[in-house]
């Protein structure tokens, strides 16, 4: 008899790119990623940001104590990078064994960035130091020159900043997150250096246009913004391609419904809760459902040079409707995809 209900499983998949915030929110914000992956990136710009190994250490102790009993999640940590970080501190990045990234992000760019690099040229000493030692610079890479269209801030970033530290620091290991260009695309298809991309599912599912769809949509707005439908094309080309330079990495982003949903409503999507699920539909429309463990469960693993996990989650093709919100804390977190119907879910883990 024919299975109603197709299943897929996957080696357990791991987030690149993941912001869990801090405080008392973080215990309802957590179990959404440590229900389905392994590991995950977490983002170093909390207020204040994490800039130092022991900050880092001591914001890893409150995620896994956030954490439901017995849970195998493991946070995989990042420092901030600043004007002023040492290559002192860059060492014992290198010696902790739990720090995996340093963070730049252009001052102002982002949600809690106004700490980040305001030149290119004052993190030069902290770029060899993580060049010499291997460490991984993950980068939000857009330039924040009010003359530069907010559309055109990825691809100018590429063109300048990014090509002079691939020239200035060959060997460099560079994750540039959340692409949302061909010309992004481009550029980590071909460079000769080690380099490589995350890819989120907003970027994946919709172009510019999801912005204002019957009006403002601002549980759709996030940076890097959505771009053309040229990009988003190139992006699911990517991601659905099998290369190894692309990888998972939702950039999931916590705000309370009051601060998306206002008249300067804060960037970022809230995808934890059905990620998996829509990286499923992208890559079954594509006709890549072959290619999903690679892009979820190896690539990056191997970027990282950490081991890919060994365990499995299984994905079945039965229709489930998202929850219309969250509880976060005294307020409501909207997640995207809110109320709509996925044609995946994760048949294994609790809801």
């Amino acid at each position: 008899m024919t299975d109603p209900h197709p299943k897929l499983a996957l080696l357990r998949p791991d987030d690149w790119h993941l912001h869990l915030r801090d405080g008392a929110s973080l215990a309802t914000i957590v179990r959404h990623t440590a229900r389905v992956f392994a590991r995950a990136i977490i983002m170093p710009n909390l207020q204040p940001p994490v800039t130092t190994v022991a900050a880092a250490a001591g914001y890893s102790e409150r995620i896994r104590a956030a954490l439901p009993a017995a849970s195998p999640f493991v946070p995989l940590m990042t420092l901030y990078l600043t004007d002023n970080t040492p290559p002192s501190e860059i060492e014992r990045v290198h010696a902790s064994g739990f720090v995996h990234a340093v963070k730049y992000y252009p001052a102002g760019a982002t949600t809690n960035s106004d700490s980040g690099v305001t030149a290119l040229e004052r993190v030069y000493p902290a770029l060899e130091a993580m060049e010499r030692l291997g460490v991984v610079l993950s980068l939000h890479g857009e330039v924040t020159d009010p003359g530069v269209d907010m559309f055109d801030r990825e691809r100018v970033f590429v063109d300048t900043l990014l090509s002079r530290i691939g020239r200035d620091f060959p060997g460099l290991r560079v994750v540039l997150e959340h692409v949302t260009t061909r010309e992004a695309v481009a550029y980590v298809r071909e460079a000769d250096a080690p380099i490589a991309a995350t890819i989120t599912p907003q970027h994946l599912l919709w172009s510019r246009n999801a912005l204002f769809v019957g009006g403002l949509r601002p549980h759709h707005y996030c940076l890097p913004i959505l771009k053309r439908e040229a990009h988003r094309q190139a992006l699911v080309e990517a991601a659905t391609s099998g290369h190894p330079r692309f990888f998972l990495g939702t950039d999931s982003a916590p705000h309370a419904r009051h601060a998306k949903e206002n008249a300067c409503g804060c960037a970022g999507c809230f995808s934890a809760p059905a990620a998996l699920e829509m990286y499923a539909e992208v890559f079954e429309d594509a006709g890549a459902l072959d290619r999903l463990e690679g892009f979820a469960s190896r690539h990056g693993a191997d970027f990282y040079r950490l081991p890919r996990n060994t365990d499995h989650v299984t994905l079945e093709r039965k229709p489930w409707t998202v929850p219309d919100q969250y509880p976060f804390g005294a307020d409501a977190l909207v997640p995207l995809r809110a109320g709509e119907t996925m044609r995946w879910r994760v048949a294994d883990a609790a809801r």
